[in-house]
């Protein structure tokens, strides 16, 4: 190799390492904040934060408990990122509020499922039984599909989850007269003994002690799933030095293993 070529390389690779080691000085005085749901999502990134920090990149992660929103303190600058979402929800929460935030890359799938104290299938809930739904649109849409998709309602005509939401406005037919009770997500496991059944989500099924393919009498499909988790960050920051690091930290084989591990299937890894 001639000099000049060997100094042009010597130089990327220079250059490759300011860049990456500019990603990580750019946080020298302060760890980067990442918001996250207790539970499933806490302890997935007790992982991600050990190996961030063996490339050097120090990660906090903030629990995000009750009915806080991760999405508007991180719009608001109080996180440099979150990840608790799936594509639709973030999609309605800045249709809704107007974030600039944006998705940088996927984490998981986190199946809903819906549970009973009472019953053993959907299929065997009795007519005018009364059903937990989350009330927020896509969460409330996953249950519906999963509804539709035994046969138990139908849902208006084109309706497309991958790009739009259901409501109970969009049920066509509700043979067996099922009442619906709407509640926020964090509340329906305490609920449940009050139910017949209800679609609870993942994280707040795992933090009551429930995993959908243990427990749950009835579990979204796994395959053409729209509702994969994410990493969001403000639009601002997408392309920050940090973003990709942060990503290849969680999109890391020791996450990966630890989630087939722990979960058995009840958490998939999406990437």
């Amino acid at each position: 190799m001639k000099r000049r070529q060997i100094l042009a390389s010597v130089a990327i690779a220079f250059a490759a390492l300011a860049t990456t080691t500019a990603a990580y000085a750019q946080r020298a005085d302060r760890p980067l904040k990442v918001g996250v749901r207790g539970g499933v999502d806490e302890e997935i990134w007790e992982v991600v934060t050990r190996v961030a920090a063996k490339q050097g990149l120090k990660v906090e992660t903030v629990i995000i408990t009750g009915t806080a929103s991760p999405n508007e303190a991180l719009n608001n600058g109080d996180l440099d990122a979150n990840a608790f979402q799936h594509i639709p929800f973030l999609r309605d929460q800045i249709k809704q509020r107007g974030y600039k935030i944006v998705d940088v890359g996927h984490t998981l799938i986190s199946p809903i499922a819906f549970y009973s104290k009472k019953y053993k299938s959907l299929e065997t809930l009795p007519a005018g039984a009364r059903i937990g739904l989350p009330n927020d649109p896509s969460n409330q849409t996953r249950a519906l599909v999963i509804l539709r998709d035994r046969g138990l309602i139908k849902l208006r005509d084109g309706f497309d989850p991958f790009t739009g939401t259901a409501g109970l406005s969009d049920i066509t037919a509700n043979p067996k007269k099922f009442e619906f009770v709407e509640s926020a997500s964090v509340v329906l496991p305490r609920a449940l003994p009050d139910l017949d059944a209800a679609a609870i989500i993942n994280t707040f099924a795992y933090q009551a002690g429930l995993i959908a393919t243990r427990d749950g009498i009835a579990v979204e499909k796994k395959e053409n799933n729209p509702y994969v988790n994410l990493i969001a960050v403000r639009e601002k920051d997408k392309g920050a030095p940090w973003v990709a690091p942060l990503l290849k930290a969680y999109q890391s084989d020791e996450v990966r293993r630890f989630i087939l591990t722990k979960y058995q299937g009840s958490v998939i890894p999406a990437f």
